[in-house]
């Protein structure tokens, strides 16, 4: 007796149902084994376990869980390094010899040497202290963790101190999304909520991906929290 395996998956080209074993596609003629047909099957791979995820998260009650995108630090990262092309152009070029040479002032070669040692110094260090502040900013930004669920919304926050904070859903008076050139370039976004909670009066969702889905799902989430709780909202 011959056991045949009825497996099937979805061809990556067509998406016709074909054999798990196939190598080549009876719809389409692809063949399966080829370069690009593994990177179509390995995205197709990640997106159904991105759906599996997502339907794990509401499943469990979650509604929507993420992180703020580092992309929201675009603009900063921008300004940041034009001031470290600055410091860079100050410490490759000696000023001083510059001034001394050119300008008709005269300084002595031990104070040239002086005034290179410390600008040199001095640009290093203010180089390091603005990577830093990079990396701490970098660093708490990814720290922050949201997570939506139909009665309320929950974050935490902090790198050596944790912190975690809820709002209620039927407390949410109305919500705000808002994207700049840039957020709408890298597709993220930011929904900023006005609330009740005395604690937290307004509340942003700091540069995220997927705003558009979040603000569908808060203003869905707060109307069906206000009709179980009965709460009215008065302008």
């Amino acid at each position: 007796m011959v056991l045949i395996d009825l497996k099937t998956k979805a061809c990556p080209f067509c998406a016709e149902t074909i054999q798990a074993a196939a190598v080549k596609c009876r719809f389409c003629g692809e063949f399966l084994n080829t370069p690009k047909a593994r990177a179509l099957q390995e995205q197709q791979d990640a997106q159904d376990e991105i759906e599996v995820s997502e339907e794990e998260q509401v499943e469990d009650g979650v509604l929507f869980a993420c992180r703020p995108s580092f992309l929201g630090l675009i603009s900063t990262f921008i300004k940041a390094a034009i001031v470290l092309a600055v410091l860079g152009l100050v410490i490759k070029f000696p000023l001083e010899e510059i001034i001394n040479g050119h300008m008709g002032i005269k300084i002595a070669p031990a104070f040239i040497v002086k005034i290179g040692y410390y600008r040199i110094m001095s640009g290093w260090a203010f180089i390091g202290i603005i990577a830093l502040g990079l990396f701490i900013k970098a660093l708490n930004l990814k720290m922050i963790y949201y997570e939506v669920t139909p009665d309320r919304i929950e974050w935490s926050r902090g790198i050596l101190d944790r912190k975690v904070d809820n709002i209620d859903m039927f407390r949410v008076v109305d919500l705000k999304l808002r994207r700049n050139i840039l957020d709408c370039i890298f597709g993220i976004g930011t929904v900023a909520l006005i609330t009740n909670d005395k604690s937290d009066p307004q509340f942003v969702f700091k540069k995220v991906r997927r705003s558009r889905d979040l603000y569908d799902i808060i203003k869905k989430a707060s109307l069906d929290a206000d009709r179980r709780t009965g709460v009215v909202h008065l302008e």
